[in-house]
């Protein structure tokens, strides 16, 4: 639905936008990592720590971290997690000097946090420390009036980035676009125009230039 832009976009308008963004998906980080990704640790802390490792708080500091699939954090690292947004406090791995921690949070999910926190698979008092302010993104086939204009930013970027001439949007790649129910959200929409981009030998891109699930979805549909 385009979270990490979202994200990105707070940032950069905030007073902190000279310090770093640091994004992280909670999903890709095991039970096991979770305190030596999100707080670094020092050499020797295990058996693998063969130098010191900055975490992705330190990383953000004065700056923005993003806490992307928010759900997906264990419930046993939880707690963890919970102190220092309380605190503002942590300490590496293997370490006993407290760190201070001076970031903005904006975490992300697409899962019912209520709902987890009704399995007892979600801490409430971490959820009401995160919650301070909640912003609901309805999915790209709820916008249907955002789909034209993402489209053409998207080509304008890629071909920027690939220095090739900028085609436009057809009519009926218009109808294809906007009919087609984007189940990869933004995301998907930019791969498409990136490969329409590099399909289309013309000067006006076709649904036969989109990918093809997007046109044979249409043509079912129609």
């Amino acid at each position: 639905t385009g979270k990490s832009m979202l994200a990105q976009f707070v940032h950069d308008r905030s007073a902190r936008h000279d310090s770093d963004f640091v994004s992280v998906n909670m999903g890709a980080i095991s039970e096991t990592l979770f305190e030596s990704e999100m707080f670094g640790h020092v050499r020797g802390a295990f058996t693998d720590a063969k130098k010191d490792r900055i975490g992705r708080f330190e990383m953000a500091e004065s700056g923005t971290l993003f806490l992307d699939e928010l759900a997906n954090i264990p419930i046993s690292q939880q707690a963890k997690l919970l102190r220092v947004l309380e605190e503002n406090r942590f300490e590496k791995v293997g370490s006993s000097r407290t760190q201070v921690a001076n970031v903005r949070i904006i975490s992300a999910t697409n899962a019912d946090l209520n709902q987890l926190i009704s399995n007892n698979q979600f801490r409430q008092d971490l959820y009401y420390r995160l919650n301070t302010i909640e912003i609901t993104i309805p999915s790209l086939a709820d916008r249907v009036e955002d789909i034209l204009p993402l489209a053409n930013a998207f080509l304008t970027k890629h071909a920027q980035k690939y220095q090739r001439d900028c085609p436009k949007i057809g009519d009926e790649a218009t109808r294809s676009l906007k009919t087609y129910r984007w189940p990869g959200n933004v995301r998907e929409l930019s791969h498409t125009m990136e490969r329409a981009l590099f399909t289309c030998r013309d000067k006006v891109i076709t649904p036969n230039h989109l990918n093809q699930s997007t046109a044979k979805q249409n043509s079912e549909d129609t």
